[in-house]
Order: structure tokens, then sequence, then C-alpha cells
């Protein structure tokens, strides 16, 4: 055996295995390119966009924010109804009559969404007396007024959608539908106050009792459980001196008691 023949003689094994490192290093070599690549292309990271309220070179008027085009309606707000969202007539007069159908679950439901967001100024009863006046604050004018007995329901609807006078709007606290409601309730409350004996049922009134006759004690009862105001003995001489109990910001009358008992105001 020569030297040059065993120079040449393969060892078994040998190009298999180096075929396997080429293939490892190339799928190496090819992940690391995949990474790389990867890494730099943060096109879905920092792609060109405004966030809101930034400024715009782009825009003539700097802002990033484009406004609405004219007659632009977001789905489900297209409110075409104006005596249903406005209250209004095709002149831009109150409507006079609801543009829904009023039935006992409505002026229910009027009669809760009232007792939560009216009666505290306007009173269960809508006399303008509710327990914030009760404590100083400004009185509402009564429902039972000739004005408001006369006014169109529109009007109501008008003053809980945009505010009137002293009191703020509630639009975003009231729902379109519930503000009529609210109005129906409104109109059971005045009917209440000024009902005729001529507008019951011979039915109905054949169960009132006589025009001399005394009340009974549980008839007694129920008109004690509604009062015209509640009594309070921070009130001396009320309305005509309304009570300004401590710790009541913004509330103003001369007529809180001296002798009242309260915490101090925290500062």
């Amino acid at each position: 055996m020569t030297g040059t023949a065993v120079t040449g003689t393969a060892v078994p094994g040998t190009a298999v295995t180096g075929t396997r490192m080429r293939l490892i290093s190339v799928s190496l070599l090819a992940g690391v390119a995949l990474t790389v690549a990867g890494c730099s292309r943060l096109d879905m990271q920092d792609q060109p966009k405004y966030k809101p309220q930034r400024p715009s070179d782009f825009f003539a008027d700097g802002r990033d924010g484009r406004p609405e085009l004219d007659g632009t309606i977001a789905r489900g707000q297209l409110n075409e109804d104006v005596a249903f969202y406005d209250g209004k007539d095709a002149a831009g007069k109150d409507i006079d009559a609801f543009p829904i159908a009023v039935d006992k679950a409505v002026i229910e439901r009027g009669h809760q969404r009232y007792d939560i967001y009216c009666a505290p100024c306007h009173g269960r009863l809508g006399n303008g007396m509710g327990m914030i006046v009760q404590r100083g604050f400004k009185q509402p004018p009564s429902y039972h007024i000739e004005r408001l007995r006369n006014a169109p329901v529109g009007h109501f609807y008008d003053v809980i959608t945009n505010g009137y006078g002293a009191m703020l709007n509630y639009s975003q606290q009231i729902q379109v539908r519930d503000r009529w409601a609210i109005v129906a309730y409104i109109r059971v409350l005045q009917y209440s106050e000024n009902a005729s004996l001529n507008d019951l049922p011979l039915e109905a009134r054949a169960k009132l009792p006589p025009a001399n006759q005394a009340m009974s004690g549980e008839m007694k009862a129920a008109m004690g459980a509604e009062p015209m105001a509640a009594p309070d003995k921070d009130f001396m001489n009320f309305p005509a001196q309304p009570a300004t109990p401590a710790g009541v910001p913004g509330a103003m009358g001369a007529g809180a008691a001296t002798t009242y008992n309260a915490q101090p105001e925290k500062k």
C-alpha cells in the first residue's frame, strides 16, 4: 500500500457529516436573515398616522382632526322626526300634541323618571316645593299656574332638552322618549289639581263623600303622606324666609335657624 493510496482513501461517514453541517449552517443563516429582516421592518409598529388632537403640517388649518362634511350623519342618528326629537312643528313652534302614544305604561315611566330628575326641585306634586327649594335654593314656578297649564307639551320638552332660566338641560341624563313620558306625567299632575267633578264617570261620582262630610281618618292619612311642603325644624317662616341650613353651598335666605346644630363645613 502506497502513501498516495492512503491519502486518497475516503474515511467512512465524512461526506455525510460535511453535508449535514452545510445544511445546518444554511438554516442558521436563513433564520438570522429572517430575524434581522423582521426587526428592521416596523411598518405596523411605526406607521405614518396622526394621533387625536395632534398638529399636522399637511392640512392648511394645522389640525389632524378633520371637520365633518356638511350633511354627515352618524348611523342611527338621523333624527328626521322633528316633532319627536325637537318638540317643534314645521314652523319651529312648540307642538301641542304628543308625538308618541300615551298609555298607562308611558305615564308610569314618566312618574318614575319625574321622581328621579324633577321632584327634587319641582316637588312630587309639581308645586315647585321640592326638597332643594326647602333648603333655600330658588323656587321654580308651579306647574299649576295658568301659564303652564296652557303651555303646549312641546314647551316642557324643550325645557327638559335645552334648559330654561336657572334650570340646566337634562338632554344627557334623560333619553328622548323618557322626556315625553315625563311631559305626559306633568300633564297628569296638572289635571289632578284642576279636574272637575263632571269629568268623573257616574259610578266614580257615587263613591265620593258628600261635600259637607268630614274627611275620614284614611283620607287624612293619605293627604298627610304627601304634604305640600315637608315640615322641618330649620324653617321659621317658609317660604317667606327660606332656610339656609349650615353646609349647603350656594343656598341663600335669611330664615335659617340660628340654633341649628350642625358639623362645621370642611375647608
